[in-house]
């Protein structure tokens, strides 16, 4: 018995030591790579100390003497707090996932090499400006002397988990940073921000099955008439902007099976990139500003909150750039959110003004259909060589490289030729008779065009005036934004920035002849004709991506245009409010009312159902307000309608890959439907008999009942919106990997969210889809024009990219309440919340 009892001992406390050696290694491995935020760190290359001084939150404020030093610690901090997310970014940007993640990154990469990103990132690196080539190299130099000191699992835990992953790189040694790094992330925010190539296929897509007039009716003409757009009078004279009021395409026997076919390919493949790059579904923003007239310290106040995909880390991460004193050779007094990978600050303020971003979505991509022969395309009746490139991907598993030959025509580069299936559709797809050549797709891309964005961020941070500020936004060429802006001297402004083109014929909706000299575009809306405002009478700029200016406006920019509630509803609020203090102006944001809702159950309401448990669906939507927040019952039940009515009313005659996802284009679209209680939509096709809009609406009341009741419970009274609207934080690689562990490793939530799709509280969901949130306010901020330091701003999730860190998801939980964090600019206010200090200094000093 005693023998047994000491073996028993033993094992034990063998087995005890065992366990406590993995846990000391998994702890080990886990905190490996958090940074260091106290001390000293020798940096070469620098001029003087730099100082990092880090709150709380573990936001980094950033002194030096010089620019050079200033840029190159940011790197170094950027770096030092997520590193992976920005390898991860460079690596989707220059088509080379399938490196990290094996063969199923591999279409995504021929797709994004195809476009070739990062070969036009080269290319603009000798148009920038010297002073800004330089501050991407020593942000480069930042971002290298921290991988000189660490590696593998000691820059972050998803490397670690990636080496052991089955297909995952081995021996993996990150490449040095570069300047092309850094500027390839902005296309990858230019492709997201900046085009309609997806409608654009939808659209042709469904005219193979459906009248163009039918097609139209889905894309309503947006309503000017109850939704004011940012400029409500304007036209351009004698060639420039002015705010004061002023008195044939594709056709359907192109389309073969073939054509489509691609097309879908292509679809499919681009719509995965949103997701890798941390955008989704109800990817928008609102940003609005207000005069010294509106508030109650006689200054202006300027609200963002720019709505993306929800990743985990989120998108952005917040920082301070200060020059120790201010001069003509060191002008950096900037403080906001910037993106890991890139220097300097994307939206926020300095000393002097204050910008914040939407997105003006213009249609700057052009689908060309072109008749290809061999390596040759047609164009105004004569045959020309296609520009062609091999692009070779190495491929995490796998001994040999895939290889791809990537074709040009003159509009730019022929993506059905994207993966072997797309590249053999489209050299079959024949046409009829008439045109008895195949046709490729070419997409024609203003951001394709080497440019000087990189320029423009440098001097938005360092403008101090208007008239700064607008020459800094003359260089902003891609994406093209909203650009909301207000200064410590009282003034207000707008100006919409970018290369939007200008078409001889046609506009964009449709793909287009390539062989055809007409469709070739002409040039760019100069840009003393875009849209711009300073000091409007009235004191308020509101741009939540509806439509910028009037239909007296000359020049076409889209037709895309959010449909305006989120706007109208800020607008409304602002009206209404009288003063604004930071706090309204928050409250602004956190807006939940859902208009769809306000047109909607009017007409729910009326429908007689006789079932008394169904009818206390219904019942619930009396009364409401059409607010949502997590706790709404009504918000619950009407969102279940919403999404069965858009099943009902286009499930049946739309093609699943163009089934509604309840944004804003939809609103218009039910709105227009409700007007006309015959129209073809409302039938059901599947019935034998006709449906009519009262059949729809009463169908999608008992359906939403049932179902509602089997999610969440049978008494109205325990339903809640947040239980069916939540919000998982996802790595946006390892967190979809498969693995439970893994997962639980690096994502964070579900949190219950309220707000919705086009509402000011824009927690997107995609009604094709269910209810989950699939885009968010990825930060919001609230700047005081009158004192900084009383400016509020949060992120999604935190600074810090490691999993485990205390600053990995330290703000949700305010974001999530609707908190924010006081926003601390000055020195005196920066010391006062002074948790960590780490100083740069010069090796041997």
């Amino acid at each position: 018995m005693r023998r047994l009892l000491r073996a028993v001992i033993i094992s034990g406390i063998a087995l005890t030591t065992v366990l406590l050696v993995i846990a000391g290694t998994v702890v080990f491995v886990v905190r490996h790579s958090f940074p260091t935020y106290d001390g000293t760190i020798d940096l070469e290359g620098l001029d003087g100390d730099v100082s990092v001084v880090r709150d709380a939150n573990g936001i980094p404020q950033i002194y030096a003497d010089t620019p050079a030093d200033l840029f190159a610690a940011q790197g170094y901090v950027h770096a030092q707090d997520r590193f992976f997310e920005m390898d991860f970014r460079r690596h989707v940007t220059s088509g080379r996932l399938s490196e990290l993640f094996g063969k199923t990154a591999l279409e995504t990469d021929k797709f994004v090499r195809t476009l070739g990103w990062r070969r036009v990132a080269e290319q603009e690196l000798p148009l920038l400006s010297p002073t800004t080539r330089q501050y991407l190299d020593d942000y480069a130099r930042g971002v290298n002397a921290y991988l000189a000191k660490h590696n593998g699992s000691g820059l972050s835990l998803e490397y670690a988990v990636l080496s052991v992953q089955p297909g995952g790189p081995k021996n993996y040694t990150p490449e040095p940073w570069t300047a092309a790094d850094s500027l390839a992330w902005l296309k990858a925010m230019a492709w997201d921000l900046g085009g309609n190539l997806d409608e654009e296929i939808t659209r042709t897509k469904l005219l193979a099955a459906f009248p163009q007039r039918n097609i139209e009716s889905l894309y309503p003409q947006y309503p000017y008439e109850r939704n004011q757009p940012i400029m409500p009078t304007g036209s351009v004279k004698d060639g420039k902007f002015t705010a004061k009021p002023t008195s044939n395409e594709v056709r359907r026997g192109m389309l073969t099976q073939d054509l489509l076919k691609s097309l879908d390919s292509v679809q499919k493949v681009a719509k995965g990139l949103p997701q890798l790059l941390g955008q989704g579904d109800g990817v928008g923003s609102n940003s609005w500003v207000v005069s010294g007239d509106h508030t109650t310290t006689g200054k202006p106040l300027l609200a963002n909150d720019p709505h993306l995909g929800a990743t985990m880390p989120g998108i952005w991460t917040q920082v301070g750039l200060h020059c120790n004193s201010i001069s003509k050779s060191c002008p950096f007094d900037v403080s906001g959110f910037s993106f890991s990978g890139l220097p300097g600050v994307v939206i926020g303020h300095n000393n002097a003004i204050s910008w914040g971003f939407t997105n003006l979505d213009p249609d700057v991509q052009d689908l060309y259909l072109e008749r290809i022969e061999g390596n040759n395309a047609l164009y105004n009746n004569k045959w020309r060589p296609m520009v062609t490139r091999e692009e070779t991907f190495k491929v995490a598993g796998q001994s040999d490289p895939v290889k791809i030959t990537v074709r040009e025509t003159r509009h730019g580069p022929l993506i059905s030729d994207v993966g072997d299936d797309e590249r053999k559709v489209g050299e079959q797809a024949a046409t009829q008779a008439k045109y008895p050549k195949a046709y490729g797709v070419a997409l024609q891309w203003t951001a394709l065009n080497p440019g000087k964005t990189a320029d423009a961020l440098f001097a938005i941070n360092v403008a101090q005036n208007w008239s700064q500020f607008r020459a800094a936004a003359k260089q902003f060429q891609v994406p093209s934004q909203n650009l909301v802006y207000a200064d410590t001297d009282g003034h207000i402004g707008y100006q919409a920035p970018g290369l939007i083109p200008i078409r001889s014929i046609g506009r964009g909706d449709w793909p287009v002849p390539g062989w055809d000299p007409r469709y070739y575009w002409k040039g760019y809306v100069p840009f003393d004709a875009l849209p711009t405002e300073f000091d409007p009478p009235d004191g308020i700029i509101v741009t939540a991506n509806q439509a910028v200016v009037p239909r007296t406006y000359t020049y076409y920019l889209t037709n895309s245009w959010d449909y305006g509630y989120r706007s109208q509803q800020i607008l409304d609020r602002i009206k209404a409010a009288g003063k604004l203090d930071v706090n309204a102006m928050a409250s602004i944001q956190l807006d939940t009312k859902n208009k769809a809702a306000e047109m909607l159950v009017p007409y729910l309401l009326r429908i007689s159902i006789d079932d008394a448990f169904d009818r206390q669906g219904q019942d619930i939507l009396r009364n409401w307000d059409f607010t949502q927040p997590p706790d709404s019952a009504p918000a619950a039940y009407f969102n279940v309608v919403w999404r069965n009515l858009l099943a009902l009313t286009f499930h049946d005659q739309l093609p699943e890959g163009t089934w509604p996802d309840g944004g804003s284009r939809w609103f218009e679209v039910i709105h227009n439907l409700l007007g006309q209680p015959n129209s073809g939509w409302w039938d059901d096709i599947r019935t034998p008999q006709r449906e009519s809009r009262d059949d729809i609406l009463r169908e999608a009341l008992i359906n939403a009942r049932t179902e509602i009741t089997q999610k969440m419970a049978r008494e109205p009274a325990n339903w809640q919106w947040g239980r069916l609207h939540k919000l998982t934080l996802t790595n946006q690689t390892l967190g979809k990997s498969g693995v439970g562990v893994v997962e639980k490793m690096f994502n964070r939530g579900p949190y219950e969210l309220g707000g919705g799709t086009s509402i000011v509280d824009a927690t997107a969901w995609d009604a094709s889809e269910g209810y989950g949130v699939t885009a968010t306010p990825s930060m919001r901020m609230v700047v005081d024009l009158s004192d900084f330091d009383q400016s509020r701003w949060v992120n999604l999730t935190g600074v810090s990219g490691h999993a485990y860190s205390s600053n990995y998801t330290d703000q949700t939980d305010l974001w999530v309440k609707g908190e924010t964090l006081p926003w601390a600019y000055t020195k005196g206010a920066v010391e006062a919340t002074r948790k960590h200090t780490l100083t740069f200094t010069k090796p041997g000093s």
